[in-house]
């Protein structure tokens, strides 16, 4: 009996050993929201080897169309590699953090005060060379003292005037955040523009990512749509096949088939929220927000339009930190006159 403990322990000792040389090399898997997050990924990626493997192990018609057609698998192949690339760049991009674009707003502020003082310095010339004489105590004191009002200022210049800063301020990171922003408490981050928070991505979707979640759902869609041709091709074939396969493939069909309209209806959705320049959470939760609750339904207060909220979305992500100030009064207004005739003509529902 003490012998059959004593290997108990030894190999429990063994497998303690294996674990820590383990989260060694892979130290996100000590973290167990990391780890579910990874086998997350892991799953995906084995659901699509699975899918596509399937079809090219079992149907001797492709097999057979791709050697006289080669581009029609090279093609599905190339979506396939695609979708698996660009749903990696998507969780594994930066949603955009109110502290990283903080960081950046005061940095620039400290950098700026720092030439503006070194070019009021006096300087005095002796045989043809300059000497500037700086005093770095008082930079630094200048520095920490602007630094910290930097991003403050331009926060509370987005909201209306008389605005608290209490109000605007996340009471769990203790930073001023701008409009849009929310405390994602899966990241237990503040986020710019924040969407949602997807489980299968690990991540937050927000400014810095949400287009690159567009083309993931585009190209995953497409992947899926092809896939099911595929399915649905091999089953009409005249080729005799075991009833087990067909089981199979029929059970793989119908769980595509609900993938494919939740994608569907996934990217219908999000392409109505960048063509109106909204978010989920703002689209979900427009009763809750502060600066939402007095707005009408029909009024989209971020909104420039269909055409110019496209190309912001698509094209204009110079900027890594893009922050919307609050719509005025006046423009509010604008934004509830009704369309006419003229405004259709001269494409004010673009503009």
């Amino acid at each position: 009996m003490g012998a059959l403990c004593g290997g108990t322990g030894h190999s429990r000792d063994t497998l303690d050993r294996l674990s820590d040389r383990c989260l060694h090399f892979f130290p996100c898997l000590s973290d167990p929201a990391r780890r579910s997050t990874f086998c997350l990924r892991i799953a995906l990626v084995m659901l699509h080897l699975i899918y596509v493997g399937v079809v090219f192990v079992f149907d001797k018609d492709l097999i057979h169309k791709t050697k006289q057609e080669p581009w029609y698998t090279a093609v599905y192949l190339i979506l396939f590699a695609a979708t698996l690339v660009q749903y990696f760049i998507t969780s594994g991009s930066s949603p955009g953090y109110v502290l990283d674009a903080m960081r950046a707003v005061n940095e620039a502020d400290a950098s700026r005060n720092r030439a503006s003082m070194t070019s009021k310095q006096p300087a005095s010339s002796k045989n043809g060379d300059v000497v500037i004489t700086i005093d770095k105590n008082q930079i630094g004191r200048n520095l920490l003292g602007s630094g910290t009002m930097a991003w403050t200022k331009l926060v509370m210049d987005m909201y209306p005037s008389g605005t608290s800063l209490r109000s605007v301020t996340c009471s769990y990171c203790d930073v001023v955040q701008p409009p849009r922003a929310k405390h994602c408490h899966d990241c237990d981050k503040c986020v710019l523009q924040f969407d949602h928070h997807c489980v299968w991505l690990g991540t937050c979707i927000g400014q810095g990512n949400h287009c690159p979640f567009w083309w993931y759902i585009c190209e995953e869609t497409a992947l899926s749509l092809w896939t099911g041709t595929l399915y649905i091709q091999f089953l009409k074939s005249d080729i005799s096949k075991p009833w087990w396969l067909y089981v199979i493939m029929i059970l793989l069909l119908v769980t595509l088939f609900f993938c494919l309209i939740f994608l569907l209806l996934l990217l219908l959705f999000h392409s109505y929220l960048i063509l109106t320049n909204q978010t989920t959470y703002e689209l979900v939760r427009r009763r809750r927000i502060q600066y939402l609750r007095n707005i009408p339904e029909r009024v989209y207060p971020f909104s420039k339009g269909a055409c110019r909220n496209l190309y912001e979305f698509c094209c204009a992500q110079s900027s890594k930190y893009r922050m919307e100030p609050l719509p005025t009064g006046q423009e509010l207004e604008e934004k509830l006159r009704p369309y006419t005739c003229s405004d259709v003509l001269s494409c004010r529902c673009c503009c």
